[in-house]
């Protein structure tokens, strides 16, 4: 989200903007397993309209400190098609939090996973998964991309939306990098 606004935050978030304490915590080994149980949920919930599902973010990087929340990249055939797919998520125990054009983001009620929707063919999915794999292999990146998020976490945000947004200068900078 860039140069996001709290007229967007408010038209998008379903619940309305939070104001909560940016914590980051170093890498947990036990992340991938939490990835894989709610990717098993998440599959037992859409089953075939699920195009691809990964585990992206910070915590699908081995080593990096992250917020602990697990994302998720699910792609399905058309996100605006939520007949096809909230009804099943919502019954698997995820809150639909974020409508906005082009992408939808499910959470569980205690926060710690967020699922991102995108329909086939979005630009989203390549960067996400472009910058969790450069992530991963670059060392210089992860480490300048940890400092950048360890010293935004020291800020008080109106909403969590606004510190992620702060890493848009980084973010672009990496992805530079790793699509060079």
């Amino acid at each position: 989200m860039n140069d996001i606004s709290d007229e967007h935050l408010d038209a998008v978030l379903i619940g309305g903007r939070e104001t909560r304490p940016i914590v980051v915590v170093d890498y947990d080994s036990a992340w991938p397993a939490t990835y894989q149980r709610y990717a098993a949920l998440v599959r037992a919930a859409v089953g075939d309209s699920v195009l691809l599902l990964e585990h992206i973010g910070s915590t699908s990087v081995p080593g990096l400190a992250a917020k602990p929340i697990i994302d998720m990249l699910l792609v399905v055939p058309v996100v605006e098609d939520e007949a096809a797919y909230l009804p099943a998520l919502e019954d698997a125990g995820l809150v639909l939090r974020v409508r906005e054009s082009g992408h939808r983001m499910f959470r569980t009620p205690e926060r710690d996973v967020h699922l991102h929707l995108f329909s086939t063919g979005s630009p989203e999915i390549p960067r996400y998964l472009d910058f969790r794999d450069w992530l991963r292999t670059d060392t210089a990146d992860r480490t300048l991309y940890e400092s950048t998020k360890l010293t935004l976490a020291t800020q008080e945000w109106k909403d969590m939306n606004y510190y992620s947004d702060a890493k848009s200068p980084v973010i672009s900078e990496i992805m530079a990098r790793a699509r060079g």
